[in-house]
């Protein structure tokens, strides 16, 4: 600058100076964004740490396997006792007390579905009841074979009390019916326009088993272990066995 002003005299040329003195210019502060996270995420971190809801909670001891494996055995021979002691009842009930409540009990729990008793009655054993209304005027018939047949528009009951084990036909054609009196005694009676009962009922002789229009024959068949019976009669006094 001196040189300059120098060469300026030197020439004579005025020359104004101006000193300028340059200021820095101050840096606007600029936060570090990673920094500010870093302390925003510590602060957070140690308020939670510092909140009884989250303290920390103790540690679970888990019980030793040995624990639990007495506890195991205790369990067993709890029940082994048990059984132990239920067979001991059953057994003295047994000997000294045949006819206790607790014996029959006992005996109803552990005994299976008891069996049906075998009906051994034989046909002879059933007295014949009338097969319609004493009011109904039917002129009842016996076949060479014994097979017996009317025809009247009435109610029809069966011979003798039983179930039903079957019903076969229709209205069209006419209703079939067997009824079981005993294990070698039943009844066949064919010919009904309507039955009362299903398969599996019990039927009994003083209650309608079914009912005929009047318009086809009535036909009733009894039979022994299969095989058709032929020794019934018909008089004033109704059906027997001849």
């Amino acid at each position: 600058m001196n040189d300059e002003l120098n060469y300026a005299q030197m020439l004579e040329i005025p020359v104004e100076t101006v000193r300028v003195d340059r200021k820095e210019k101050r840096k606007k502060y600029e936060p570090d964004l990673k920094e500010q996270l870093v302390q925003e995420v510590n602060e957070r971190v140690g308020a939670v740490q510092d909140d009884p809801a989250y303290a920390e909670s103790t540690p679970i001891e888990r019980a030793p396997e040995e624990g639990r494996e007495r506890t195991q055995r205790r369990i067993l021979m709890a029940e082994f006792i048990a059984a132990c002691a239920l067979c001991a009842v059953i057994f003295f009930t047994n000997i000294f007390l045949p006819g206790s409540a607790v014996n029959t009990f006992l005996r109803g729990l552990f005994a299976g579905e008891e069996e049906v008793a075998a009906d051994t009655r034989v046909y002879t054993d059933f007295t014949l009841s009338p097969l319609v209304n004493d009011t109904v005027e039917a002129e009842i018939a016996v076949s060479d074979t014994g097979v017996l047949s009317f025809t009247a528009e009435a109610s029809v009951y069966p011979p003798a009390d039983g179930t039903l084990l079957a019903v076969n036909g229709d209205a069209d054609t006419g209703y079939t019916v067997e009824v079981g009196h005993s294990d070698s005694f039943s009844t066949i009676v064919s010919g009904l326009d309507t039955v009362y009962f299903a398969a599996g009922d019990e039927v009994k002789a003083t209650i309608p088993l079914g009912f005929s229009d009047g318009e086809g024959e009535v036909r009733v068949m009894f039979y022994s272990d299969g095989s058709l019976i032929n020794g019934c009669s018909v008089s004033e006094d109704g059906l027997a066995w001849s």
